[in-house]
């Protein structure tokens, strides 16, 4: 499990992680947690792009390994003041993203109250 970053929303990035730390995926071990967030780690390895092959090189270059990541990435919604967040499930081994869940927020507080819901989304099998 990657922490969530966002200096525009540090809010929803604080609720996020809080979230992803209490998330279980059926068939996995209890989730290592990073140090460093997925941006922290793309940047250290220069591949910043939001694309299968950047995650695999995210996974890979974690001590130790992972097979599966699990992350949010929040960015600006389409409306003023909103937030979007994509919870992540991707598969290393694979190069694949095995589930993803979306949601638009109308305020950073919203995800907090809401967040839970698009993790479990993203978790559940």
């Amino acid at each position: 499990m990657l922490p969530a970053e966002s200096d525009a929303f540090p809010i929803a990035a604080r609720a996020a992680t809080e979230r992803l730390r209490r998330a279980r995926v059926r068939g996995m071990d209890e989730p290592e947690v990073s140090k460093v967030s997925l941006e922290v780690v793309q940047l250290s390895i220069e591949c910043v792009e939001r694309t299968p092959e950047c995650y695999t090189r995210v996974g890979k270059s974690l001590v130790p390994p992972a097979n599966e990541l699990l992350f949010a990435e929040i960015d600006e919604g389409p409306k003023k003041q909103s937030i979007k967040v994509t919870v992540t499930l991707f598969d290393v081994d694979s190069q694949q993203r095995k589930k993803a869940a979306i949601k638009v927020f109308p305020t950073e507080e919203d995800v907090v109250w809401g967040v839970a819901d698009v993790v479990a989304e993203a978790t559940k099998p």
